[in-house]
C-alpha cells in the first residue's frame, strides 16, 4: 500500500505549530520525571549546599585577614588564615566534583526516560496523525526539544534551588552584618525583577519562532535525503540548495532575534548589579572614612554582595533557558496530548477475546520443504516466551494518570491472546471522512468468508487504500461497523486485532538492518529453520544466499541495496513468517522483468493460500480468480461479483477489461473517463 494518502497530503505541515502553554504547566508536567530519582536530586542539591557553605566562609576569612592579620601586622595568624581559606576552597571543589558526577548520571537517566516516553507515545498515535506532520519536525521534537526540556529540568532543579538558597542566606548575612548597606544593596532589585518579566514576555515568542524554523529546516533536510535520487535525476541540486539556504536563513534570523533580546537583557541586568555594588562601595566608603566601619568589614560585605548578585545572574540565565525550554516543551507535550489511536478500544479487551477457534494454520511456509525439527508455526520457544514477558514488563514502566509521563507500554505491546481468527470479515455500512466536506468512504458493506480473496479495483482516489486501512485500525471508521469472526474490531485491543492481519505494501519498506532482521520482523522469536522456510516460500532464499553475507547482509536505508523485486519478496517472507489469517495486499505498480514478476506472483499465491485476502489490484490479470471483485468510485462500491459475472453485466468493469492490456487499472479508468 502506498504510504502517500491523497486526502491528507494537502494538510501536511512540516512546521506544525504547537499549542501555547504556561511556564507553570510546563514545569509541573516535566517535574514528574524527577520523582523516581529523588535521592539523586537530593544528593545533587546537598552537595551544592555544602559547596555554598564553603563559599560563605570566604568573606569572613578575608575580613579577618584584613582587619586582624594585615591591619594588626600579626604574622602568627597569617598561615592559619591562609590554610583555612585553602581548606574551604578544596572542600568546595570536592563537593562540586561530587555534585557534577551525580548530576551527570541524574541528567542522563532523566533524558532517557523522557525520550523513551516520547517515542512510546509516538508508537501509540494513529497513522493519520503522522500523515499531517513531517518526519524532520518529529525528529527535532524527539531529540533537540527533549534535550532543551531536560536541561531546564535538571539545571533548574539544582541551580535554581541553590541560587534561591544563596540569595536568601546571603541576604540574612548582609542584614545581620550591616542593615544600612543591605538596604542600599536592594536598590537595584526592582530593575532586576522588571527586567526578568520583560525578558520572559519578549523572549518566549521568539524562541517559539526559532524552534519552528529549526523544525522546518530539519524537515526539508530529511525530505531531501530521502529523495536524493529524484533530485539528481531531475538536476534540481541548485533548486534544493536555494530552498535549504532559505530555511537555514530563517533559522539564522530566528536565532539572531533571540540573541538580540538577550544582548539587551543580560548587560542591563549586569549593569543593575554593578549599580548596587557601586552604591554599597560609595556608602560603605563613607562609613569607613568616618570610622563607623572597618576596611575588612567593607571588603567582606562586598564579597557577600557578590554571592548575592551572582545567583541572581544565574537565575537570569535559567530564565533564558526556561523560555527556550517552554517553547520546546510545548512541542514535546503536543505529542503527549495527541489522542492515541483507536481510543474506543477497551483496555482489557485482549483478555476477553473469543475462545480459541480450532484452526489449522494455512501458512504457505508449510507448503515448502522444511527441516524436520522446525517447530509448529506460532509456537514460541520457552526462551522466547521469557524474552517476550521481560520485554512487556520492561515497557510497562509507569501509569497513565494525566498522561504526564506516558510511561506505559504502547497498545501494540499488550499481552497477546491465543485467539486466532478464522478470517471472516464483515463491513456494515462503513463510512469514513475527514469532516463534512471531505467524505472518503460512503456506505461500504461487504462480507469476506474465511480464505476468500477480495479484489478492490478503481481509479486513484476511489478510497481503496482507505477501505483496507480501516481493518487494522490505521484509521477509525466514522460510521458503521467492522467485524472479524463476528467480533466488532472496536472491542479488540489493537494488539489482538493486528496480530490477525498481515500487510504487504505497494512499496515494500525495509528497515536499515540485515535481511534476517527484516524478515524476523514478522515474528521475532522464529527459528532459523522457519526463517529460511519463509524466505524459500517467498522465492527470496536463492538471491539472499548469493549475497556476500547472506541473511546477515545489510539492506541499507529503506532497502536501497536491494532491487524492487527483491524488496517485495523480502516483505512477502516477512508476512509469511507472521502467519496471520487475514492479508492486506497492495500490488506493486513498479515495473519488473518478467522472471521477477513471475517469482513475486508465485510468492503471493503461496501467501494468500488459506488466508482471507484483500487485494488492491493494479492489473486485471492478477484478480481473475478472485472470489469477489469490488469496483470502487468516489468512495462507493458501484459493482461487485466474480470476474465472469462482472463481464456478463457489461458495466464499468467489463469496459475496463476490454481496454486494459499492459496498462495499470488506474490508467485504464482514466481512458474511460476521457472517452
Amino acid at each position: 500500500m502506498s504510504s502517500h494518502h491523497p486526502h491528507l497530503a494537502a494538510s501536511t505541515d512540516p512546521t506544525f505549530v504547537a499549542k501555547a502553554r504556561t511556564t507553570g504547566e510546563i514545569l509541573r508536567r516535566i517535574a514528574v520525571y524527577l520523582r523516581p530519582y529523588k535521592l539523586m536530586a537530593a544528593a545533587t542539591i546537598g552537595c551544592a549546599i555544602f559547596s555554598l557553605a564553603c563559599a560563605f566562609a570566604y568573606p569572613k576569612l578575608t575580613q579577618f585577614a584584613i582587619d586582624e592579620v594585615i591591619g594588626k601586622r600579626d604574622a602568627a595568624k597569617l598561615a592559619p588564615v591562609m590554610l583555612a581559606l585553602l581548606g574551604a576552597f578544596l572542600l568546595r571543589e570536592v563537593f562540586n566534583s561530587l555534585r557534577v558526577r551525580v548530576n551527570n548520571e541524574f541528567e542522563q537517566k532523566v533524558i532517557l526516560d523522557i525520550r523513551r516516553d516520547v517515542y512510546a507515545r509516538l508508537q501509540r498515535l494513529p497513522v493519520g496523525w503522522f500523515d499531517q506532520r513531517a518526519s524532520g519536525d518529529l525528529m527535532t521534537r524527539v531529540i533537540d526539544d527533549v534535550n532543551s526540556v531536560e536541561r531546564v529540568l535538571i539545571d533548574g532543579t539544582e541551580q535554581g534551588t541553590v541560587a534561591l538558597l544563596s540569595i536568601v542566606g546571603t541576604l540574612v548575612i548582609l542584614f545581620c552584618t550591616n542593615p544600612l548597606l543591605a538596604a542600599v544593596a536592594l536598590v537595584p532589585l526592582p530593575f532586576l525583577i522588571g527586567g526578568a518579566l520583560w525578558y520572559t514576555l519578549t523572549a518566549h515568542r521568539r524562541y517559539r519562532a526559532q524552534r519552528q524554523a529549526a523544525s522546518a529546516m530539519n524537515a526539508l533536510l530529511m525530505d531531501n535525503l530521502q529523495g536524493i535520487r529524484q533530485i539528481k535525476a531531475f538536476g534540481r541540486e541548485a533548486h534544493e540548495d536555494a530552498r535549504f539556504a532559505q530555511r537555514a536563513n530563517d533559522l539564522r534570523l530566528g536565532t539572531l532575534s533571540v540573541m538580540r533580546v538577550w544582548s539587551i537583557y543580560s548587560p542591563a541586568m549586569a549593569l543593575a548589579s554593578a549599580l548596587g555594588t557601586g552604591l554599597v562601595l560609595w556608602v560603605g566608603g563613607g562609613l569607613v572614612i568616618r570610622g563607623a566601619l572597618t576596611v575588612g568589614e567593607l571588603v567582606g560585605f562586598v564579597f557577600y554582595l557578590s554571592l548575592f548578585y551572582e545567583p541572581i545572574g544565574r537565575l537570569h540565565g535559567l530564565n533564558q533557558m526556561m523560555q527556550s525550554a517552554r517553547a520546546a516543551g510545548e512541542r514535546v507535550f503536543d505529542i503527549f496530548d495527541a489522542t492515541e489511536e483507536n481510543p474506543g478500544v477497551k483496555p482489557g479487551a485482549a483478555a476477553s477475546a473469543p475462545a480459541p477457534v480450532p484452526q489449522t494454520s494455512h501458512s504457505a511456509v508449510s507448503q515448502v520443504s522444511e527441516p524436520a525439527d522446525a517447530r509448529p508455526s506460532g509456537t514460541p520457544r520457552p526462551d522466547a516466551r521469557a524474552r517476550q514477558s521481560a520485554a512487556r514488563a520492561d515497557l510497562e514502566i509507569g501509569d497513565t494518570a494525566g498522561l504526564e509521563t506516558c510511561a506505559t507500554a504502547p497498545a501494540s505491546a499488550a499481552p497477546l491472546t491465543a485467539w486466532r481468527a478464522s478470517g471472516e470479515v464483515v463491513y456494515e455500512n462503513v463510512g469514513f471522512s475527514y469532516g463534512p466536506e471531505r467524505v472518503v468512504l460512503k456506505n461500504i458493506s461487504l462480507h469476506a468468508r474465511p480464505g476468500e480473496m477480495i479484489a478492490l479495483v478503481g481509479p486513484t482516489g476511489a478510497g481503496k487504500s482507505t477501505l483496507v486501512n480501516l481493518l487494522p485500525a490505521f484509521y477509525v471508521a466514522t460510521a458503521g461497523r467492522i467485524a472479524i469472526d463476528g467480533r466488532d474490531t472496536r472491542e479488540l485491543s489493537l494488539a489482538t486485532l493486528r496480530t490477525q492481519i498481515s500487510v504487504v505494501s505497494q512499496e515494500a519498506f525495509l528497515f536499515n538492518g540485515t535481511v534476517r532482521e527484516n524478515i524476523l520482523y514478522g515474528r521475532l522469536d522464529a527459528t532459523d529453520a522457519e526463517l529460511i522456510a519463509a524466505a524459500t516460500a517467498a522465492n527470496c532464499h536463492e538471491f539472499i544466499s548469493r549475497l556476500p553475507e547472506g541473511y546477515d547482509a545489510r539492506v541499507g536505508e529503506r532497502g536501497v541495496k536491494l532491487s524492487v523485486g527483491e524488496k517485495q519478496r523480502v516483505s512477502i517472507a516477512r508476512a509469511l513468517l507472521k502467519d496471520a489469517p487475514i492479508l492486506i495486499l497492495d500490488e506493486a505498480t513498479a515495473s519488473v522483468d518478467t522472471q521477477t514478476e513471475r517469482l513475486i506472483q508465485q510468492a503471493l499465491e503461496r501467501l494468500m493460500t488459506g488466508r482471507t485476502s484483500f487485494v488492491i489490484a493494479h492489473r486485471l490479470s492478477t484478480i481473475r480468480n478472485a472470489d469477489q471483485i469490488l469496483v470502487m468510485r468516489h468512495g462507493e462500491i458501484i459493482e461487485r461479483g466474480r470476474h465472469d459475472e462482472l463481464l456478463a453485466r457489461d458495466g464499468l468493469y467489463a469496459k475496463l477489461a476490454r481496454i486494459q492490456n499492459t496498462t495499470f487499472i488506474e490508467e485504464s479508468f482514466a481512458k474511460l473517463v476521457e472517452t
